[in-house]
């Protein structure tokens, strides 16, 4: 009787309501330092100040045992009505009531641990508003249904402006370029013109020794005079236009100065829109970054290729936690296929989105990870790494000649695999210093040698026994090798980038989602040659050159070789100002106009390496936006950097 009423006692602190907060728990040890269960589901309409009366129906008998021995604790995550936020707690267990339901049902009396209290008012405003002030409630109801509108009209607003942000940098873009194109027309007239006066001048000159040498005869003298006379007027009239045309040049120049700078200030606003874009779109539940936003079929799909970029940029930018979120989707819910990862997974329950397994996107994951690890300082999914590099590692030991397989179920090998393996094991020796990942990469480079650099030139093959030009084995032989690497094999880095330039470069118009058309140069997945559907600039591609760019350019400047550094930065910066031009508006609500780019200039259409654009005039890919970010910051994600 005595426990039945301290129970009562307790029980009466706590306010009833007449609706539930759904709450997530896990069994932790009392010291914290072990969990003891995965999340557990329960809810709570009895609250107060001090804890709560936690309901869980059909608890397992196991868990249940370890709560009424009270020799644990609970990790708490209560959730809030209307805001849908989480307030994180931690509890004691102080009593429990078995309900007769036959349903294993119980109810549990908790006294918080640890919680802010800043959200413990949030609670407890929601509560006493529910329970003891409905009128009150209800003025609540009818000032958020105000505050909505308002709310409506400033998001309206705020959707406004970055649309104008991105129209701003589009016109500034186009400016700049035609003042540029209107610089290039007036250097070839003044090369024209320097050609004629330097014509002119040599005239005269002849005409001049003729004079000294002319006798006055027949009027010759005369003759030769007027003939100078008439070439040095021409002459002064061809200068006069050629100061006309230096003037002209050089007010262009001042207004090419002015549009850069403005072209400067506007990147970096869309920039840190784009980077927002990226944020929003991370599910709060699975930590996962939705792939493509427009495109219907591909709705909620996020990508694991596409989680190792975001994680990457996150990273770099410092946000680790969002970084944190997408790592442990994989590393505790993740579903894998004989210890790899699948392709793709829905964003909103992290179920799999498709059952393909391919090599690729789990070294990128580990890539992702390394990143993290270097840039945190957070050793905590190295162990993830390192299983990843494991699987891979096992296949690599069932090849002769040390390769990757493109998956479990393919007989194809891809030199981009191959390439990130590289890459992957580089930075898992670089941090644990275990030779095994060095002895790894070592066959990779062997595999890479025999059957993608196995001539002196170019092109690079898109796989073993596979000449196929792909864009990115080009981009990555750059990045994941380096230029020094590829001398030591052989293989020349300024042709293998002439290369792609010559033959996977295009100039495009590309139709913005307002409706406007913009000349976009950039890269293609291949040579447009190649395919009926002519020519289509890649965001994501094009953005893998601009890092190549971005390396040949350092290499040459570590060398002392500034004019040759030059060459490439010239290069880097021209392709990633075409990339302004790509950027669009986020389509839905949630993107609230942020800025983002599509995955290419055209949907729907074939890139050449077994795969379509997605479909839609106005659909954002993560890949596209997040590459985009990695050459405007000069982040090469495949190598580790400070």
């Amino acid at each position: 009787m005595g426990k039945a009423r301290r129970i009562l006692k307790e029980q009466r602190k706590f306010i009833r309501l007449d609706s539930v907060l759904p709450v997530q728990f896990q069994i932790i040890s009392l010291d914290g330092r072990s969990i003891l269960s995965d999340w557990q589901q329960g809810f709570t309409n009895n609250i107060c100040r001090s804890g709560i009366a936690l309901t869980v129906n059909n608890l397992n008998p196991e868990l249940a045992e370890m709560i009424k021995h009270k020799g644990v604790k609970l990790s708490l995550d209560i959730e809030i009505p209307l805001t849908h936020k989480m307030v994180a707690a931690s509890a004691n267990i102080v009593w429990v009531q078995v309900q007769k339901t036959g349903q294993n049902k119980y109810t549990i009396g908790l006294l918080y641990e640890r919680v802010n209290s800043e959200n413990n008012n949030m609670i407890m405003r929601y509560v006493f508003a529910k329970k003891y002030a409905p009128r009150i409630f209800m003025g609540l109801v009818v000032a958020l249904a105000g505050l909505s509108l308002v709310s409506g009209y400033f998001n309206n607003r705020l959707v406004k402006h970055n649309e104008d942000l991105i129209g701003q940098l589009v016109a500034v873009l186009q400016d700049a370029s035609a003042a540029r194109q209107k610089i290039k027309d007036i250097g070839q007239e003044k090369d024209d013109l320097k050609s004629k006066i330097q014509t002119l001048q040599s005239r005269i000159h002849e005409i001049d020794e003729e004079l000294r040498q002319a006798i006055d005869e027949g009027g010759q003298k005369k003759q030769l005079s007027a003939q100078a006379s008439a070439l040095n007027q021409e002459k002064s009239m061809l200068q006069q236009q050629l100061v006309a045309l230096q003037d002209k040049e050089s007010r262009i120049s001042d207004e090419i100065m002015n549009l850069d700078r403005r072209k400067n200030n506007l990147e970096k606003a869309n920039l840190d829109k784009m980077y927002r874009w990226l944020a929003v779109h991370q599910n709060p539940r699975t930590g996962l970054v939705v792939s493509f936003e427009g495109d219907s079929e591909l709705a909620d799909q996020a990508f694991t290729y596409d989680q190792a970029l975001a994680v990457q940029i996150f990273a770099r930018l410092g946000d680790f936690k969002r970084t944190q979120k997408i790592l442990l989707f994989f590393d505790k819910k993740a579903k894998r296929i004989d210890g790899q990862f699948l392709n793709a997974y829905y964003c909103q329950d992290g179920n799999p989105a498709e059952y393909t397994v391919r090599a690729g996107p789990n070294i990128w994951l580990g890539i992702a990870i390394m990143q993290y690890t270097y840039q945190s300082k957070d050793y905590a999914f190295l162990g993830l790494a390192k299983e990843i590099a494991s699987v891979i590692m096992y296949s690599q030991q069932q090849d002769k000649d040390g390769g990757i397989k493109g998956g479990p179920d393919v007989d194809w090998y891809s030199t981009e695999h191959n390439l990130d393996a590289y890459a992957f094991f580089n930075m898992l020796h670089k941090i644990t210093g275990a030779q095994e990942y060095r002895q790894a990469q070592e066959k990779v480079l062997a595999w890479l040698k025999l059957h993608t650099y196995d001539k002196s030139g170019v092109p690079v093959k898109r796989g073993k026994a596979d000449s196929t030009i792909a864009t990115d084995t080009y981009a990555w032989s750059i990045a994941a090798l380096g230029p020094q690497k590829l001398l030591e094999l052989g293989m020349d880095p300024v042709k293998i980038l002439e290369f792609a330039e010559d033959n996977c470069s295009v100039r495009v118009s590309f139709v913005r989602p307002e409706g406007m058309a913009v000349k976009i140069k950039g890269f293609d997945f291949a040579p447009q040659r190649h395919l009926a559907r002519g020519g289509v600039v890649s965001s994501e591609w094009t953005a893998q050159m601009i890092l190549a760019f971005r390396v040949m350019e350092e290499f040459y400047y570590n060398k002392g070789l500034s004019e040759q550094a030059r060459i490439y930065r010239i290069k880097a910066e021209e392709y990633l100002s075409q990339l302004g031009n790509m950027i669009i508006s986020s389509p839905s609500p949630s993107g609230q106009g942020e800025g983002c780019l599509p995955y290419a200039t055209q949907d729907q259409v074939d890139t050449g390496h077994g795969w379509m654009t997605p479909k839609g005039k106005s659909t954002c890919s993560a890949a596209g936006t997040a590459y985009t970010l990695f050459a405007y910051y000069k982040f090469n994600p495949l190598k580790l950097q400070e």
